[in-house]
């Protein structure tokens, strides 16, 4: 039986100021539009403290401080590549066994919607199902990079909705379509850098019920392992994300659904499910 242990006052204090300075330590990034002017900022409570400069690189965070109400919040980031893991959790998988490594497929920057945008479903979809994932961002050029060392790659974590059209994923060639149409890939809200990523809660709720919940330490391959083997293959850049796979089962949705996802310490990713007409983006 596990024993609880019995702390002097001094321990608690230690722990207490440990666990500040860890929270200190987590910040939310954004990407937000102002007056048709795109820019980064830092999230704090409802307000947002400016950038300037490459979020991945060198900037600077100004004074100034905008009303989070009076701007329209962007997917947090616009990567040239769009990694995704398949059948990362057992509760995916099933009865099925884990593969030796990372099943992955590509999906398109241009599937990249922010928080809020409609989720667009094509008129010839007719079984377009939601999948809650946590999302890494990377912030360093990688190629070849040791297990041991991923982690110093990964710039922060994010919200995603990897949209699939299971029909279309059973009878095409590839998932061109079935995971990569526009409006595929909500992200957001915002870039979370300090969390602890190979232990947040993920949940993705449809009108307010529960449809999916998991940790991601039930990952069957985690952060760190799935950068280092991407890296193997192609050369991630900073603002480049990994889909890390979806818990549990989906099940299709229908316009006027609302879709939210829910990563824990990064915020909710809500967005709504509209009919796409003829010509439609």
């Amino acid at each position: 039986m596990l024993r609880r242990p019995v702390f002097g006052a001094l321990f608690l204090m230690t722990l207490l100021t440990t666990s500040m300075a860890k929270a200190q330590d987590v910040t939310r990034y954004v990407r937000y539009e102002l007056n048709g002017a795109v820019s980064y900022g830092i999230l704090e409570g409802d307000q947002i403290r400016p950038i300037s400069g490459d979020l991945f690189g060198e900037h600077q965070v100004l004074s100034s401080r905008l009303p989070l109400a009076q701007v329209r919040l962007l997917a947090p980031v616009e990567p040239s590549k769009v990694i995704a893991v398949g059948l990362n959790y057992q509760s995916h998988l099933g009865e099925r066994s884990p593969a030796a490594y990372p099943g992955l497929f590509a999906k398109y920057p241009t599937s990249i919607v922010g928080p809020g945008a409609s989720v667009v479903r094509p008129p010839d979809s007719e079984n377009l199902h939601y999948e809650g994932e946590m999302v890494i961002v990377i912030g360093r050029e990688a190629k070849n990079v040791p297990l041991e060392d991923a982690g110093q790659y990964v710039f922060g974590v994010t919200a995603g909705n990897d949209i699939s059209e299971r029909d279309w994923q059973s009878a095409d060639l590839q998932w061109f379509r079935a995971k990569g149409s526009d409006t595929f890939g909500p992200l957001g809200p915002a870039i979370v850098t300090g969390l602890n990523h190979n232990d947040l809660l993920v949940q993705t709720r449809v009108n307010g019920e529960v449809r999916q919940s998991a940790r991601t330490r039930d990952l069957i391959f985690n952060v760190e392992e799935i950068v280092s083997y991407v890296s193997r293959y192609v050369t991630l850049y900073p603002g480049d994300i990994i889909y890390t796979g979806t818990p549990g089962s989906t099940q299709a949705m229908a316009p006027g659904d609302v879709v939210e996802v829910e990563v824990e310490g990064v915020g909710v990713l809500r967005n709504t499910v509209v009919a796409g007409g003829e010509g439609s983006h």
